[in-house]
């Protein structure tokens, strides 16, 4: 069966050019997104800049001739306000029967407006604790103060010595507390070390899209946090081990055993930490040995060690060798990232394509569609992270190698 064909025609309300600028823009989105989606056929587009209130459409006039020089071509048009103002002939026959009441095109163009927005990455609403909003840039940004503190709350719980009420004492000490001066409840921080605004990513409707704002978090922590929260939803018995530093460093010097702790009470009632030889591998006249006097012999030993000069210039002259290897790889490295980032972006490009032409059902394509901007924004936060410190990683190494002579 052959497509319906049609002119497709958009116009801006406004020859003001501050104002609603962005209005031609959403409509020929919206109306190429109708076209490809009801298999509908665009012959040509006209685009007015001009109100409708003055005489001389040129553009308009243009597409009439078109039409009554063709056969069974149509007008693809955002609103029948596009095409006229006056309700003149011609505007009667477009709008024949029109039957929606002002509340309804309201609520649609509203909806207009929200997906433009979402397309050019603007957030919605009230920015979310850690940003603020920046009324400009219709965006948000990082918070000086408030995105710190997002941060330490992240890297405190992706030690995994914190529960989430813990970590609600520790934002405390920070500062933040609810209005009556009470802890966060658990919820609250559930929600925080899952919003992924955080990476950058702005959420509708169940669906994700790239944000233009900075994101406060790297992907790598971010995901970090989301595997303890994994793990601590399905919680697993663990053996309590007791807190003894130094087992499983040394063995017994006169038989070779292992070295193993335990507590004692002291003639005064105090808890004290001792290490013993097991005394498994046979006889051991070695006694017990307090956990200070233990720690006092570990300090003694370590300040007599020391890296001779030769060591130190055999080490230096490596890293010059890896300095000059770094070069050529880190152009590699950087190109290869690139790629994965430029090959990320096209296959979210065709997911999009392939949901707007109905291939693929909606419950299939959210969740895609977020693994694929997460893996963007992982990329991306590599391709940066390498820029700032991956040329330079071979400093710090200088650095230690000569430290370590010095100690």
């Amino acid at each position: 069966m052959l497509k319906p064909k049609y002119f497709l025609y958009a116009r801006k309300s406004t020859e003001d050019d501050d104002h609603q600028i962005m209005s031609i823009e959403a409509q020929l989105f919206e109306l190429r997104e109708y076209a490809r989606r009801e298999n509908v056929e665009i012959l040509q587009e006209f685009i007015e800049a001009k109100s409708a209130k003055k005489p001389g459409r040129e553009k308009f006039a243009e597409m009439i001739d078109a039409i009554e020089k063709s056969d069974g071509v149509g007008i693809l048009a955002w609103h029948p306000d596009r095409l006229a103002r006056k309700q003149g002939l011609f505007m009667l026959q477009v709008a024949f029967g029109q039957s929606k009441y002002y509340s309804d095109n309201l609520v649609e163009n509203i909806n207009r407006g929200i997906r433009q927005k979402l397309r050019r990455g603007e957030w919605l609403t009230k920015a979310p604790f850690g940003y603020v909003n920046n009324q400009k840039t219709r965006t948000i940004e990082p918070h000086p103060m408030l995105s710190k503190v997002i941060v330490r709350a992240f890297e405190e719980f992706a030690t995994g010595k914190h529960t989430l009420k813990s970590l609600a004492e520790f934002l405390a000490e920070l500062g933040l507390e609810t209005k009556n001066r009470t802890l966060l409840a658990k919820a609250s921080i559930s929600r925080m070390l899952t919003n992924q605004a955080y990476l950058g990513l702005v959420k509708h409707k169940g669906e994700y899209h790239e944000g233009r704002f900075e994101p406060i978090l790297s992907a790598t922590l971010f995901e970090a946090v989301q595997k303890i929260l994994l793990r601590r939803a399905k919680p697993r018995k663990s053996k309590q081990r007791h807190d003894f530093p130094f087992t499983g460093l040394m063995t017994c010097g006169e038989c070779g055993s292992a070295i193993t702790a335990q507590f004692s009470r002291g003639k005064c009632g105090g808890l004290y930490r001792y290490y013993r030889c097991t005394k498994k591998k046979g006889v051991c006249s070695q006694k017990y040995i307090q956990e200070k006097d233990l720690a006092a012999q570990i300090k003694a030993r370590l300040q007599s060690v020391a890296i001779c000069d030769e060591w130190t210039s055999k080490m230096l002259r490596q890293v010059d060798e890896w300095e000059k290897e770094n070069n050529h790889s880190s152009q590699k490295f950087v190109q290869n990232l690139k790629n994965k980032l430029l090959e990320t972006q096209e296959k979210l490009d065709k997911l999009v394509s392939a949901y707007i032409d109905g291939d693929i059902p909606k419950e299939n394509y959210l969740p895609k569609k977020e693994e694929l901007l997460k893996q963007k924004v992982s990329l991306a936060n590599d391709l940066e992270d390498f820029g700032q410190t991956g040329k330079n990683w071979l400093q710090p190494l200088r650095a230690w190698i000569l430290d370590t002579k010095k100690a």
